[in-house]
C-alpha cells in the first residue's frame, strides 16, 4: 500500500438533514492517501448520503471538506471530478444503447466540433484498461454486458476524467462471488497505481477483505475508525449494530405438518419465449423451509412467479392444501393465502410515492376491517400502520414518510410487515436478505424462522449458500431449468451442491 502518511481528504463536522431525518450528524472523516477505506454501517446510517457530500451532489448543513489540506466547496459533481473526485454509484449510470466509449466520454468535449475523435478515445481506452486489469471492448454496447463488465465501464469512466479519488458505492451488491474477486483484484491494482479508493459497504467480509482502514457510521454518527489489521467481524458488528450480533441463528428441531404445496411436472419460458422450468416436480410440508439453490437465471425467477401467479405455466399442475392453484392469477393466489416477498423489493415490493401506511394495505384495502361499504377505515389502516412500525422495528419518521425514502432494509421490513400479516399458508420468499445489513439480515431471517415455527410452508429462493445451508430444512438445487436433486439439508455439503449447480452431478432426495 503507497501511503504519504498524509490525508487525501477530511471531512469535519459534516452535517446533512432531510425532513425529519438526521442523516450526518457532525461526521468527521479523515482519508489517507494510498489506502482503500471502507465506510461500514446498516442501511440508512448515512453512509451515501456523506459520499453525495462529497462527490458534490448533496450540499452539507453544516461542516467542511478540506482535498490535501486545503479548504474546497463541492458545488456538484462536476466540481468533484475538477478536484479528481469520480463516483460509481450503486446503480449504474450508463446509457444502455451506447457503446462502452461513448459511454465513457459522455459530457466530456472529446472532439473537433460536432464529432468525437474515436481514434484517440479509444487508444487512451485501451491504455487505461490494460493498465489497470480492465478488459473491455470499447465498441460494445452497454446492455450487451454482464454486470460486472459495466461495472467496470464506470470505473474506466472515473479513469479517464483522471481521477485521484474513487468512491465505490456498495459495488458488490450487484456481482457473484468470481466478479467480486476479480473487483477487488482491480481496486488494489487502482491503490498500488497511487489512487485513494473510499469504498461503502455493509458487509463484514468485504471490510476484512480488501480495506485498510474502516470507519463505522451509526444512526447518522462516526463511531469508531480502526485500521482493520488490528479489528475482527465480531467487534465490526457489535459497532455497526450497537449490541452483539448472532452470526448463526439457531433454528427450532423440525416438526413437519401436513403437505401444504404440491407441484407436478411443471413447464414455463422465459421473457424471451425459451424453456426456463423443464419437468419441475416437489412439494413442501408445514414447519419446513425449502431452499432452492442455483446460479442466477437457471429457472428460480420463473419459479417464484408461476407459484406467485405471475407467470403461466405451460404444464404441470399446482395444489395448495389438495385444491388446485394451476395458472390462478396473482389475486387469487392472494386470496388462497400464499405471500410473496419478491426479489425486487422497490420494483415489486412496494410503489415508492406511496406512504408506508398505504404500502402495508395494498392487498387489503378492499377488506374488513379496512374497508366498509365501499370507503376505507382511515384509523384501522392508521392502527395497522402504527402496530407494523412497533412490531417490525421499522426506522421512519411517521407511517405517513413516502416507502421510497427508506433504507433497503426498512424497505424490506415493510414488505414483509405486509405480506406476513395475514399468518399465510405458503411464504414464496425471493432473495428476503439481499442488500441487507447484518442487523437487518439478522432480523429478517428471525422472522422466516418463526413464521416456519408457526407452520407455515416457506420456499426460500437464495443465491447465499450459507444462508440456504443456515434457514433450510431441505434444499432443491435448480440447473438450467431441470431438478438436480432435493438434499436433506444436515447432510447436504457445499461442494456436493456447487456440482448440482454446475449439472455436474444429478440425484434422487435424500432424506
Amino acid at each position: 500500500m503507497k501511503n504519504s502518511g498524509s490525508y487525501a481528504i477530511e471531512l469535519r463536522g459534516i452535517v446533512k438533514r432531510f425532513p425529519g431525518v438526521v442523516a450526518n450528524d457532525g461526521i468527521d472523516l479523515k482519508v489517507k492517501r494510498g489506502e482503500i477505506h471502507c465506510l461500514l454501517g446498516e442501511n440508512g446510517a448515512g453512509k451515501t448520503t456523506l459520499m453525495r457530500i462529497l462527490y458534490g451532489l448533496y450540499q452539507p448543513d453544516d461542516g467542511e471538506i478540506l482535498l490535501n489540506g486545503q479548504p474546497v466547496r463541492m458545488t456538484s459533481p462536476r466540481a468533484a471530478i475538477s478536484h479528481r473526485i469520480g463516483m460509481v454509484h450503486q446503480h449504474f449510470r450508463l446509457v444502455p444503447t451506447l457503446s462502452v466509449e461513448e459511454n465513457v466520454v459522455l459530457g466530456l468535449d472529446e472532439g473537433t466540433g460536432l464529432f468525437l475523435n474515436f481514434s484517440k478515445t479509444r487508444k487512451k481506452i485501451s491504455w487505461i484498461a490494460n493498465e489497470y486489469g480492465l478488459s473491455l471492448d470499447p465498441r460494445a454496447k452497454i446492455w450487451q454486458l454482464t454486470v460486472g463488465q459495466q461495472q467496470r465501464v464506470e470505473i474506466l469512466k472515473a479513469l479517464y476524467r483522471e481521477v485521484d479519488i474513487l468512491i465505490m458505492d456498495e459495488p458488490t451488491s450487484v456481482l457473484t462471488p468470481q466478479e467480486v474477486d476479480q473487483l477487488f483484484a482491480t481496486l488494489r491494482n487502482l491503490v498500488d497505481n497511487g489512487l485513494t479508493i473510499i469504498f461503502i459497504t455493509h458487509k463484514l467480509e468485504e471490510v476484512m477483505q480488501v480495506s485498510d482502514s474502516v470507519t463505522v457510521l451509526r444512526k447518522g454518527k462516526v463511531i469508531s475508525t480502526l485500521r482493520t489489521s488490528v479489528t475482527d467481524k465480531p467487534e465490526l458488528a457489535r459497532l455497526m449494530v450497537g449490541r452483539e450480533v448472532v452470526f448463526r441463528l439457531e433454528k427450532s428441531p423440525l416438526h413437519r405438518k401436513e403437505k401444504l404445496l404440491e407441484v407436478s411436472d411443471l413447464h414455463t419460458l422465459n421473457d424471451r419465449g425459451l424453456p426456463a422450468l423443464r419437468g419441475v416436480s416437489f412439494d413442501i410440508f408445514g414447519g419446513e423451509i425449502l431452499g432452492v439453490a442455483g446460479v442466477s437465471g437457471n429457472g428460480q425467477h420463473e419459479l417464484a412467479e408461476t407459484l406467485t401467479g405471475l407467470r403461466k405455466l405451460t404444464g404441470g399442475k399446482m395444489f395448495l392444501s389438495k385444491k388446485e392453484i394451476t395458472n390462478c392469477s396473482a389475486r387469487e393466489m392472494h386470496d388462497c393465502n400464499v405471500a410473496h416477498i419478491p426479489a425486487e423489493r422497490i420494483k415489486m415490493g412496494i410503489v415508492p410515492g406511496l406512504s408506508i401506511r398505504e404500502n402495508l394495505v395494498l392487498k387489503k384495502y378492499r377488506n374488513h376491517p379496512y374497508c366498509r361499504r365501499e370507503f376505507l377505515e382511515k384509523k384501522k389502516i392508521e392502527q395497522n400502520a402504527l402496530c407494523a412500525l412497533s412490531e417490525y422495528q421499522i426506522a421512519a419518521p411517521n407511517y405517513e414518510t413516502p416507502a421510497k425514502l427508506l433504507s433497503g432494509g426498512n424497505i424490506q421490513k415493510v414488505v414483509l410487515a405486509r405480506e406476513l400479516s395475514e399468518n399465510p399458508s405458503l411464504i414464496v420468499a425471493v432473495h428476503p436478505t439481499y442488500g441487507l445489513d447484518i442487523g437487518a439480515t439478522e432480523q429478517v431471517r428471525q422472522i422466516l424462522l418463526e413464521q416456519r415455527d408457526r407452520g407455515a410452508a416457506i420456499l426460500l429462493i437464495s443465491e447465499d449458500l450459507e444462508e440456504i445451508m443456515t434457514m433450510s430444512d431441505r434444499i432443491l438445487v435448480l440447473f438450467d431449468g431441470n431438478v438436480m436433486g432435493i438434499l436433506n439439508a444436515e447432510n447436504a455439503n457445499i461442494e456436493e451442491i456447487g456440482l448440482m449447480m454446475a449439472g455436474s452431478l444429478h440425484q434422487g432426495e435424500t432424506e
